[in-house]
């Protein structure tokens, strides 16, 4: 039996990329599977609120083959990345939000594409589920959302129905595991084989540069994460810098936790890590000299943090990024 699949086409500054990738995959499976002799799987059509409908500021339009009032069941929803600030997207796309609903609850599966999670968090089908959206929006999602369980080092999320993707072209991360799901792994191989998409990533982390959470209104506690950035290489403790900025130690472990959702010892890794990352990149100084200009005398200390925050080993993130030191 076929999936039906619907792509929505909402209003506003939405990534017609989402669109017409999401368009083409699903469909480019039924040629390979016609290919085959076998039937195809996927039904696949462009569902809107209103036709012709605008996208990217008025630069293009899209023409839906439906509205949602035609589509009566459908196997899987799309929603592409909305790039219109969340209170922008929910006002010029709410007629969408109670068809979402409504077929969530019949039993339809529902995946959302980069940012297009703050749409559907809108919703509240995230409330309780994982999911993920692109890094760089990672804190304003936690803060508009905290009922939802934010990964944001994921590439790709499933539960209960629901699927999401990190950032940008990491969608198409998720249309290969939903064609593996819907179609099989033989076809899902060659679907990554013949879009040149590499197949099984699962981290967005070795991708994300840390900046540091300051959109908070606690000064003190701005004072602190400066202070971290300045000294990072000096052996920092949280007794040192209760007595620096005058607090108590319990006070200013809590409040440092809840203004940057970070302990002061995983700030302080963080900050490391993200000098390690720059040195690995444009520098030609080995894994040991950026260990210890960063503060770092235990190689695996510094290995195991370095791979728990980035999801690779500082070689391994050298010879990605760094084209002069990987060939030599």
């Amino acid at each position: 039996m076929k999936k039906h699949i619907s792509i929505l086409i909402p209003r506003g500054h939405t990534s017609l990329v989402n669109i017409v990738g999401s368009h083409q995959i699903f469909n480019q499976v039924n040629g390979f599977l016609e290919q085959r002799a076998k039937k195809p799987l996927f039904e696949v059509e462009l569902v809107g609120v209103s036709n012709p409908t605008e996208q990217t500021n008025g630069l293009f339009s899209v023409k839906p083959e439906k509205m949602i009032e035609e589509i009566t069941k459908t196997d899987l929803i799309i929603i592409p990345a909305i790039h219109d600030e969340p209170e922008v997207a929910l006002e010029k796309n709410k007629d969408f939000i109670p068809w979402l609903k409504k077929h969530y609850d019949e039993g339809t599966e529902i995946a959302s594409l980069c940012v297009a999670a703050f749409f559907l968090a809108e919703t509240g089908l995230l409330n309780g589920k994982q999911c993920s959206t692109h890094w760089i929006h990672a804190d304003d999602f936690k803060s508009r959302y905290p009922e939802a369980n934010l990964v944001a080092d994921k590439i790709l999320t499933e539960d209960s129905g629901i699927y999401t993707s990190g950032g940008a072209y990491s969608y198409l991360n998720l249309l290969l595991y939903l064609v593996e799901k819907y179609a099989g792994r033989e076809m899902a191989i060659l679907t990554s084989k013949a879009f040149m998409i590499d197949m099984d990533k699962a981290e967005q982390s070795a991708f994300r540069i840390f900046e540091g959470q300051k959109s908070h209104e606690d000064q003190t506690v701005k004072k602190v994460q400066e202070y971290i950035e300045a000294h990072f290489p000096e052996k920092i403790t949280v007794d040192n810098l209760a007595n620096k900025f005058a607090l108590s130690r319990r006070s200013l472990e809590r409040r440092f936790k809840k203004a940057t959702d970070n302990t002061i010892s995983q700030y302080t890794q963080r900050v490391k890590v993200e000098a390690a990352k720059r040195s690995l990149e444009t520098s030609r100084e080995n894994v040991g000299e950026v260990m210890f200009e960063v503060g770092y005398s235990d190689e695996k200390a510094f290995r195991n943090t370095f791979k728990k925050i980035t999801g690779i080993s500082p070689v391994q993130y050298r010879n990605k990024y760094n084209r002069a030191r990987a060939s030599t």
